[in-house]
């Protein structure tokens, strides 16, 4: 890659890393069939990216917002009022919702649970001196 290039982008994506971020979202959506838009001139998809971040040809708002989409593992679902209405009718609410405290207490409970499944299941226990000694006898 020319440093010019580099150069001329750092211009327009001041920070390092999200240039790289941002020239390989539109390097993969060039490989994936995206128009060009700027000539090629016999550069790879890199260069292009790069060449277009330059010529601010492409929009850097826009590639970040793919970058964070392709990064989502859910999306957000959008709820309508008739989901609202359902919630509201089988007695749920926004008070009556699980909670971060509600999901800690049920960990400190199975984690409870499972330190007495653990020590049981070891097979070996404390024992004093004494009953060392008689088994010795």
């Amino acid at each position: 890659m020319a440093r010019v290039t580099v150069e001329d982008c750092i211009e327009k994506i001041p920070n390092r890393f999200d240039l790289v971020l941002a020239a390989a979202q539109r390097a993969r959506d060039v490989a994936s069939g995206n128009p060009l838009t700027i000539d090629r001139d016999n550069d790879k998809n890199p260069v292009v990216a790069l060449r277009e971040i330059a010529e601010e040809t492409v929009d850097p708002d826009s590639l970040r917002d793919e970058i964070i989409k392709g990064l989502q593992k859910l999306s957000n679902p959008e709820i309508s009022d008739e989901d609202e209405d359902e919630e509201y009718a089988l007695g749920e609410t926004s008070d009556s919702k699980y909670t971060v405290e509600d999901e800690l207490a049920e960990f400190k409970n199975n984690t409870e649970q499972n330190n007495e499944l653990n020590s049981l299941q070891s097979g070996f226990q404390d024992v004093g001196e004494d009953v060392i000694k008689s088994e010795d006898l």
